[in-house]
């Protein structure tokens, strides 16, 4: 942030002095954002991303009339009087397989042996399902077809038809799934696996999308050790990284996980600088409190950081950095402080980067299966829970390095800053994980 910028924001209420709620934090975190520029992708790099254009249907779709069984294409008015012991004899006048582009043109008394998917022929009004059928061999009902290969003599000859069918039976209607014409996607669908079918189906190569942001994430301490390697004095295994990686992922970005960095600005300033070059939004956890080793803070003199009304989390940081203005936002050290500053303030972030709505995660109202008590007033507590068919029990203590109690709560139990505990059985907001 530029020194003008941080003057005039400092004189709206960014002093260092204030206290921000978690509302006006993330508020002010949002408005200061630019959703990334839509981009032409090819399907599959699509997915996950979001819409930007409306989707029209160009062709029908199913684009022709097609089987929607393995039978025969008949006349309705042929098989009407079909039954159990009054079969209906009918000559077989050749195959129609999917993909077939010459149709033979059924006329009375005559069928024609079809697959799924192929087209309807000419003259067909109907299709009768093999199993009501004796499959040509002169027996009784048929359960399969033999294959064409072992059995060519199947494409003619006759058949005998057991049950009558209606018109358009066992048929899937030309433009039936979607006419042409029809809204196929609209603006702001973010594209899964059921709608890269759709846009597969109807044709669309590409699409245009605001891509999934990079977000790289490194957490600061030098007492940190990666996973895997055994622990010296004083260290512990770095959590942080791997947990903000994984939900950023989860949040829809494609994340890069940055070894931990040592306590040292300069190191630190040049790592983030390094990062700059495939980074959409950064993320730090460490090093933003008051302590004589926090050393985002020493080194990043450029981001806001405030004090919050909040439980865990209290120390925050954010910022724009760099020649592209890129969003960094510094989170505290403690496992617990960052994965719920994570979805507080990041989640959201990256939700509005790719111009997905609402940015928030979902809240609802439970009922608290236990006490909660020793809530700080006049801030904001979110404690660990479980939430099932309508009430949340609190998993864990209120500790912010508790992370075996983060990884068995799905939910976050808001305690409000005017509240010092919930009462058993007392309504209570919670925030949905996942």
């Amino acid at each position: 942030m530029s020194s003008p910028e941080r003057s005039a924001h400092a004189a709206d209420g960014g002093g260092a002095d204030r206290v921000w709620s978690v509302d006006d934090h993330l508020d002010d975190i949002l408005r200061r954002l630019t959703p990334l520029e839509p981009i032409e992708l090819q399907l599959l790099d699509a997915q996950g991303c979001v819409l930007v254009e409306d989707v029209t249907v160009p062709v029908a779709l199913p684009p022709f009339d097609n089987s929607s069984m393995d039978g025969y294409a008949v006349r309705v008015a042929d098989v009407a009087g079909a039954g159990e012991d009054t079969a209906v004899v009918l000559k077989v006048i050749g195959d129609v397989a999917a993909g077939e582009a010459q149709l033979p043109t059924v006329g009375p008394g005559q069928a024609a042996r079809i697959m799924t998917g192929a087209p309807l022929p000419p003259g067909a009004q109907a299709v009768v399902p093999v199993e009501w059928t004796d499959a040509g061999h002169g027996a009784g009902p048929a359960t399969t077809m033999r294959a064409h290969s072992a059995d060519p003599a199947g494409a003619s000859g006759e058949v005998r038809v057991h049950r009558p069918v209606e018109p358009g039976a066992h048929v899937r209607a030309r433009g039936s799934d979607a006419p042409v014409g029809e809204p196929a996607l609209a603006a702001g669908t973010r594209l899964g696996p059921p709608q890269i079918a759709l846009l597969a189906a109807i044709g669309r190569g590409q699409v245009l999308v605001r891509p999934r942001p990079r977000v790289v994430v490194l957490s600061t301490g030098s007492e940190l050790v990666p996973p895997g390697e055994e622990l010296g004095p004083g260290q512990i295994h770095d959590s942080n990284s791997y947990a903000l990686a994984a939900a950023a992922r989860e949040a829809g970005a494609i994340a890069y996980r940055v070894g931990a960095v040592a306590d040292d600005a300069a190191t630190l300033r040049a790592t983030i600088e390094d990062q700059l070059i495939r980074a959409d939004l950064i993320v730090t956890s460490g090093g933003v409190s008051v302590g004589a080793y926090d050393v985002v803070k020493e080194a990043l003199s450029e981001l806001e950081f405030r004090k919050l009304a909040m439980q865990p989390g209290k120390p925050q940081g954010f910022g724009l950095i760099g020649a592209d203005r890129t969003p960094l936002l510094a989170l505290p050290g403690n496992p617990v402080s960052s994965y719920v500053s994570f979805e507080l303030f990041v989640r959201p972030v990256i939700r509005a980067l790719m111009g997905l709505e609402p940015v928030r995660r979902e809240t609802v109202t439970a009922r608290c299966a236990a006490r909660i008590s020793g809530s700080p007033e006049g801030k904001r507590q979110f404690l660990r829970g479980w939430y099932e068919d309508g009430a949340v029990t609190p998993v864990g203590g209120a500790g912010s390095h508790l992370v075996k109690a983060l990884a068995h709560a799905n939910a976050l139990i808001v305690v409000p800053e005017r509240s010092t505990g919930i009462d058993e059985g007392a309504e209570v907001d919670v925030i949905l994980l996942g």
